[in-house]
Protein backbone atom coordinates (compact mmCIF):
# COMPACT_ATOMS: atom_id res chain seq x y z
CA UNK A 1 0.00 0.00 0.00
CA UNK A 2 1.42 3.33 -0.48
CA UNK A 3 2.12 5.92 1.57
CA UNK A 4 -0.94 8.24 0.37
CA UNK A 5 -3.44 5.45 -0.06
CA UNK A 6 -2.17 5.03 3.71
CA UNK A 7 -2.98 7.92 4.47
CA UNK A 8 -6.18 8.16 3.27
CA UNK A 9 -7.58 5.15 5.04
CA UNK A 10 -6.33 6.46 8.35
CA UNK A 11 -7.83 9.93 7.08
CA UNK A 12 -11.33 7.57 6.59
CA UNK A 13 -10.93 5.40 9.48
CA UNK A 14 -10.58 8.77 11.92
CA UNK A 15 -13.73 10.00 10.16
CA UNK A 16 -15.92 6.88 10.62
CA UNK A 17 -14.96 6.74 14.06
CA UNK A 18 -15.67 10.52 14.87
CA UNK A 19 -18.98 9.84 13.03
CA UNK A 20 -20.19 6.71 14.85
CA UNK A 21 -19.10 8.52 18.74
CA UNK A 22 -20.88 11.65 17.75
CA UNK A 23 -23.95 9.93 16.26
CA UNK A 24 -24.05 7.67 19.32
CA UNK A 25 -23.15 10.77 21.73
CA UNK A 26 -26.18 12.46 20.68
CA UNK A 27 -28.82 9.58 21.05
CA UNK A 28 -27.38 7.82 24.01
CA UNK A 29 -25.65 10.81 25.99
CA UNK A 30 -21.94 11.51 26.48
CA UNK A 31 -21.29 9.82 29.57
CA UNK A 32 -23.74 6.73 28.92
CA UNK A 33 -21.62 5.64 25.78
CA UNK A 34 -18.38 3.82 26.22
CA UNK A 35 -15.21 3.48 23.62
CA UNK A 36 -15.61 -0.38 23.11
CA UNK A 37 -19.64 0.68 22.17
CA UNK A 38 -17.93 3.48 19.67
CA UNK A 39 -15.25 0.45 18.42
CA UNK A 40 -18.26 -1.94 18.25
CA UNK A 41 -20.21 0.61 16.10
CA UNK A 42 -17.80 1.77 14.00
CA UNK A 43 -16.29 -1.79 13.19
CA UNK A 44 -12.90 -1.59 14.11
CA UNK A 45 -10.52 -2.18 17.41
CA UNK A 46 -11.14 0.08 20.86
CA UNK A 47 -7.20 0.42 19.85
CA UNK A 48 -7.53 2.05 16.80
CA UNK A 49 -10.23 4.55 18.40
CA UNK A 50 -7.90 5.39 21.27
CA UNK A 51 -5.03 6.16 18.97
CA UNK A 52 -6.62 8.19 16.85
CA UNK A 53 -8.55 9.59 19.98
CA UNK A 54 -6.51 9.48 23.15
CA UNK A 55 -9.31 11.50 25.45
CA UNK A 56 -13.05 10.48 24.86
CA UNK A 57 -14.03 14.26 24.51
CA UNK A 58 -11.36 14.28 21.98
CA UNK A 59 -13.62 12.33 19.74
CA UNK A 60 -16.61 15.31 20.06
CA UNK A 61 -14.32 18.15 19.51
CA UNK A 62 -12.11 16.13 16.70
CA UNK A 63 -11.65 19.83 15.18
CA UNK A 64 -9.65 20.75 18.15
CA UNK A 65 -6.19 22.03 15.97
CA UNK A 66 -7.93 23.54 13.63
CA UNK A 67 -9.99 25.40 16.34
CA UNK A 68 -7.00 26.51 18.56
CA UNK A 69 -5.09 27.75 15.56
CA UNK A 70 -7.75 28.91 13.98
CA UNK A 71 -6.90 32.67 14.35
CA UNK A 72 -3.46 32.93 14.49
CA UNK A 73 -3.92 30.79 11.24
CA UNK A 74 -5.82 33.81 9.87
CA UNK A 75 -3.37 36.40 10.71
CA UNK A 76 -1.00 37.67 7.32
CA UNK A 77 -0.63 41.54 7.84
CA UNK A 78 -2.64 43.24 10.17
CA UNK A 79 -4.31 40.75 12.96
CA UNK A 80 -7.28 43.00 13.64
CA UNK A 81 -8.19 43.23 10.26
CA UNK A 82 -7.36 40.18 9.07
CA UNK A 83 -8.99 38.27 11.64
CA UNK A 84 -12.40 40.40 11.54
CA UNK A 85 -12.57 39.81 7.24
CA UNK A 86 -12.30 36.18 7.97
CA UNK A 87 -14.37 36.06 10.96
CA UNK A 88 -17.21 37.50 8.94
CA UNK A 89 -16.87 34.66 6.29
CA UNK A 90 -16.83 32.07 8.69
CA UNK A 91 -20.16 33.36 9.69
CA UNK A 92 -21.39 33.73 6.13
CA UNK A 93 -20.35 30.14 5.87
CA UNK A 94 -21.90 28.85 8.77
CA UNK A 95 -18.55 27.16 9.96
CA UNK A 96 -17.88 25.27 12.94
CA UNK A 97 -15.15 26.99 13.91
CA UNK A 98 -17.29 30.21 14.73
CA UNK A 99 -19.99 27.63 16.55
CA UNK A 100 -21.92 26.21 13.80
CA UNK A 101 -23.44 22.93 14.53
CA UNK A 102 -27.31 20.95 15.13
CA UNK A 103 -28.82 21.50 18.27
CA UNK A 104 -28.30 17.74 19.40
CA UNK A 105 -24.61 18.60 19.08
CA UNK A 106 -25.01 21.34 21.50
CA UNK A 107 -27.50 20.22 24.20
CA UNK A 108 -24.79 17.39 23.83
CA UNK A 109 -22.09 19.23 24.92
CA UNK A 110 -24.41 21.65 27.69
CA UNK A 111 -25.60 18.50 29.14
CA UNK A 112 -22.19 17.09 30.10
CA UNK A 113 -19.47 18.59 32.18
CA UNK A 114 -17.01 16.86 30.71
CA UNK A 115 -17.45 18.50 27.41
CA UNK A 116 -18.44 21.79 28.55
CA UNK A 117 -14.71 21.58 30.11
CA UNK A 118 -13.47 20.45 27.32
CA UNK A 119 -14.72 23.19 24.84
CA UNK A 120 -13.51 25.87 27.84
CA UNK A 121 -10.27 24.17 26.92
CA UNK A 122 -9.95 24.79 23.60
CA UNK A 123 -11.03 28.78 23.91
CA UNK A 124 -7.85 29.25 26.34
CA UNK A 125 -5.92 26.94 24.07
CA UNK A 126 -6.93 29.42 21.24
CA UNK A 127 -6.06 32.28 23.60
CA UNK A 128 -2.93 31.35 24.39
CA UNK A 129 -2.20 30.60 20.26
CA UNK A 130 -3.19 34.49 19.87
CA UNK A 131 -1.04 35.41 22.84
CA UNK A 132 2.25 33.75 21.57
CA UNK A 133 1.35 35.06 18.26
CA UNK A 134 1.39 38.27 19.11
CA UNK A 135 4.48 38.49 21.67
CA UNK A 136 6.50 36.77 19.10
CA UNK A 137 5.69 39.69 16.93
CA UNK A 138 5.77 42.53 19.37
CA UNK A 139 8.27 41.51 21.68
CA UNK A 140 9.39 44.71 22.59
CA UNK A 141 6.02 45.81 24.10
CA UNK A 142 5.36 44.85 27.99
CA UNK A 143 1.24 43.76 28.61
CA UNK A 144 -0.30 44.78 25.29
CA UNK A 145 0.23 41.95 23.39
CA UNK A 146 -1.24 39.35 25.78
CA UNK A 147 -4.20 42.02 26.90
CA UNK A 148 -5.02 42.35 22.48
CA UNK A 149 -4.90 38.43 22.11
CA UNK A 150 -7.17 38.22 25.31
CA UNK A 151 -9.57 41.00 23.82
CA UNK A 152 -9.58 38.90 20.23
CA UNK A 153 -10.50 35.59 22.26
CA UNK A 154 -13.02 36.52 24.07
CA UNK A 155 -14.74 38.62 21.41
CA UNK A 156 -14.33 34.93 19.46
CA UNK A 157 -15.76 33.01 22.16
CA UNK A 158 -18.79 35.63 23.03
CA UNK A 159 -19.73 35.50 19.38
CA UNK A 160 -19.01 31.46 19.29
CA UNK A 161 -21.58 31.04 22.21
CA UNK A 162 -24.31 33.20 20.68
CA UNK A 163 -24.07 30.92 18.20
CA UNK A 164 -24.39 27.88 20.02
CA UNK A 165 -27.44 29.29 22.09
CA UNK A 166 -29.10 30.62 19.33
CA UNK A 167 -28.64 26.93 17.39
CA UNK A 168 -30.36 25.59 20.76
CA UNK A 169 -33.05 27.30 20.24
CA UNK A 170 -33.64 26.48 16.76
CA UNK A 171 -33.62 29.66 15.39
CA UNK A 172 -33.38 29.88 11.61
CA UNK A 173 -31.42 32.97 10.85
CA UNK A 174 -28.51 32.97 12.95
CA UNK A 175 -26.46 34.33 10.96
CA UNK A 176 -28.85 37.55 10.02
CA UNK A 177 -29.41 38.53 13.56
CA UNK A 178 -25.47 37.53 14.52
CA UNK A 179 -24.08 39.64 11.96
CA UNK A 180 -25.11 43.01 13.06
CA UNK A 181 -23.60 41.55 16.33
CA UNK A 182 -20.77 40.81 15.66
CA UNK A 183 -20.06 43.98 13.68
CA UNK A 184 -20.53 45.98 16.96
CA UNK A 185 -18.14 43.53 18.67
CA UNK A 186 -15.62 44.27 16.59
CA UNK A 187 -16.17 47.74 16.36
CA UNK A 188 -15.91 48.19 19.95
CA UNK A 189 -13.12 45.48 19.48
CA UNK A 190 -10.67 47.81 17.49
CA UNK A 191 -9.33 50.94 19.54
CA UNK A 192 -7.78 47.98 21.66
CA UNK A 193 -6.53 45.91 18.98
CA UNK A 194 -6.65 47.92 15.89
CA UNK A 195 -3.02 49.04 15.47
CA UNK A 196 -2.47 45.54 15.51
Amino acid sequence: MSEGLRAQKKHETRKTISDVATRLFIRNGFEDVTIADIAAEARVAKMTVTNHFPRKEDLVFDIREDFVSWPAALIRDSVFHDTRELYFEALGAEHALVGFSGPGFVRMIKESPVLTNALHELHREREATLIDLLVRRHPEEELNPMLAAAHLATVLRVLFQEVSDRTLENEETIVDELWPIAEQAFDQLEPVFGRY
